[in-house]
C-alpha cells in the first residue's frame, strides 16, 4: 500500500465514521476499486478505527472525563452498599445509557461475525445497504426535531439505539446515521441524538479493535507499511475530528437531506456496476 493509497483511506475513514455515509462501505469498496488484498489490511483498519476514536475522545474529552469519574463514582457506591443508583445524576445515568446501547451491537457482533464478513466481501450488498442508509436520513429529516432531553430519555430508549446501531454492523449502513436516526425517531432532541449516537461509537469501536486485536497481530504490519499507517491514522483522526464538528452543525441544521441523495446516488452506481461488470 502506498501512501497516497493510506491518506485516502484515512481521510474516507475520518469522515464517513461521523458521517453519515457508511465507513466500513466506503473503506470496503476502496479497497476493492484499489486493489488492496491481504491479511495485513485488516491492521491497518483497525488502527484506522483507532485514530477515529482519538477524534472522538477530543471532541468530548470534558464528557468522558466527566464519565469516568462518575465511573469511579459508581464503583464506590456499589462497594460501600448504597448500590447501583442509576439516576444519582445525569453523568451516571448517561454513562449507564451507553452501556445499555452498546448491548444489542455486542451481541450480535459475536454471535454472527462470520456471516458478518461474508457480508463485507459483497460489493452489491454495500450498494443496496447504501441506498437504505439514504432512506433512513430522508425519513428522519422529515420526522422532525423531537424534545427529549437526557433528563427524560431512560435505559429502553438507550437499548433502541442500540439496535440501531446494531442494524450498521452492515457494510454500507451508516453506523453515525443509524444511531442518530434512530435517537431522532425516538423523540430525542437533535443535540442529545448526535451527542449520544458519538459517544456510543466509543464502547463499539473499542470492543471491535479488542476483538480482531488477535487476528491483528497475526497477520503483523510489515516494515514498509509503518509510515502509510503512521499518515493513515492521523489523517483519520484529524479528519474524525473535523467530521464531528460537521455533523452538529449538519444534524441541528436539518441538513441531513444532503447525505440521503449522497448516498443514493453512490449506492445505485455500485448496484449498476456490479450488475454491467
Amino acid at each position: 500500500m502506498s501512501v497516497w493509497e493510506a491518506f485516502v483511506l484515512g481521510l474516507v475513514q475520518g469522515l464517513a465514521e461521523f458521517l453519515p455515509i457508511s465507513s466500513s462501505g466506503h473503506l470496503a469498496l476502496l479497497q476493492h476499486f484499489f486493489g488492496i488484498e491481504g491479511e495485513r489490511i485488516l491492521t491497518f483498519t483497525i488502527l484506522l478505527h483507532a485514530g477515529t476514536l482519538v477524534a472522538v475522545f477530543v471532541a468530548y474529552r470534558a464528557i468522558i472525563w466527566a464519565l469516568v469519574k462518575e465511573l469511579g463514582a459508581l464503583i464506590k457506591d456499589l462497594l460501600t452498599g448504597r448500590g447501583l443508583r442509576p439516576n444519582a445524576n445525569e453523568n451516571r445515568k448517561l454513562g449507564l445509557m451507553i452501556l445499555v446501547a452498546s448491548i444489542p451491537a455486542a451481541i450480535v457482533g459475536i454471535l454472527f461475525d462470520d456471516y458478518e464478513e461474508r457480508f463485507f466481501t459483497s460489493v452489491t450488498v454495500i450498494g443496496v445497504c447504501l441506498i437504505v442508509t439514504g432512506s433512513i436520513l430522508f425519513a428522519a429529516e422529515r420526522a422532525g426535531s423531537g424534545k427529549r432531553t437526557l433528563e427524560r430519555a431512560n435505559f429502553r430508549n438507550a437499548f433502541a439505539v442500540g439496535v440501531f446501531q446494531a442494524v450498521a454492523l452492515l457494510p454500507g449502513i451508516s453506523r453515525s446515521g443509524s444511531t442518530v436516526v434512530g435517537g431522532l425517531f425516538l423523540g430525542f432532541t437533535r443535540e442529545l441524538a448526535v451527542q449520544f449516537a458519538f459517544l456510543i461509537s466509543i464502547p463499539s469501536v473499542l470492543g471491535a479493535v479488542i476483538l480482531e486485536a488477535p487476528d491483528a497481530l497475526k497477520s503483523g504490519l510489515a516494515g514498509e507499511m509503518m509510515l502509510p499507517a503512521a499518515v493513515g491514522v492521523s489523517v483519520a483522526a484529524v479528519a474524525g475530528y473535523a467530521a464531528i464538528k460537521a455533523m452538529i452543525r449538519i444534524v441541528t441544521g436539518k441538513k441531513l437531506f444532503v447525505f440521503s441523495v449522497y448516498t443514493w446516488i453512490l449506492g445505485a452506481f455500485v448496484v449498476i456496476y456490479t450488475i454491467i461488470r
